[in-house]
């Protein structure tokens, strides 16, 4: 860790961006990855800033977010915001969606300037012109993926199963919806990492040698 550091320029703070389809590892791998590298990591972190800043509640942020926090973020993130439904979520204070990207893109930007790993959100698209960002991809075959998870969260295959359906659909409709773009993309990232082959540990090797170089 120190000797990574040293050989890091601090004009150049370590940016990565994180996509991670269910059970890739993404959370696991994120926060370790940004231990290593001294910085901060971004994830759940997002939706309360942009709460704080649109002065709601975090369950309205959540509503637009790319995470599974509550029913209602699945719900608005798997339909794209339907004209009803937005209008719904409006009367209940819910934000607008393109005032929760807009906020969400300007945390994103604000902490790449001092460096930090970002999980999700479409970091690779709004940091897609940064020249010192790194995007990478964690993904894996369906099956693996359900593998990986039964055994970190200890929870029974059809959850697991239910969970990857809902999570990556979830995920590729905020990107598609916001950006127009496909999450899955290879074109999208530097680097792409089939993490249910590889120990946490290894991925987080993989990537840190990729920003040191």
């Amino acid at each position: 860790m120190g000797g990574l550091r040293r050989g890091y320029s601090r004009l150049t703070p370590p940016l990565v961006t994180l996509s991670a389809s269910y059970g890739a590892g993404g959370s696991q791998v994120g926060p370790a990855l940004a231990e290593r590298l001294g910085v901060e990591f971004l994830d759940r972190a997002i939706p309360a800033r942009v709460a704080e800043r649109l002065a709601v509640s975090l369950d309205a942020a959540l509503a637009h977010d790319e995470s599974l926090g509550d029913a209602i973020g699945r719900f608005a993130s798997s339909f794209a915001m339907l004209p009803e439904l937005a209008g719904a979520l409006a009367q209940a204070g819910v934000p607008d969606g393109e005032d929760y990207r807009h906020h969400t893109e300007e945390i994103i930007r604000e902490h790449a300037a001092r460096g930090v790993v970002v999980l999700g959100r479409a970091g690779a698209l709004v940091l897609r012109d940064h020249p010192g960002a790194l995007h990478v991809r964690l993904h894996g075959p369906q099956e693996r993926r359900v593998e990986q998870a039964m055994r970190r969260q200890g929870i029974e295959r059809a959850e697991a199963e239910q969970l990857r359906r809902d999570a990556d659909r979830a995920r590729e409709a905020y990107v598609r919806h916001f950006y127009g773009a496909d999450a899955r993309d290879p074109a999208l990232y530097h680097l792409l990492i089939d993490s249910t082959r590889l120990e946490p540990e290894v991925v987080v090797d993989l990537i840190a040698a990729a920003v040191r170089r």
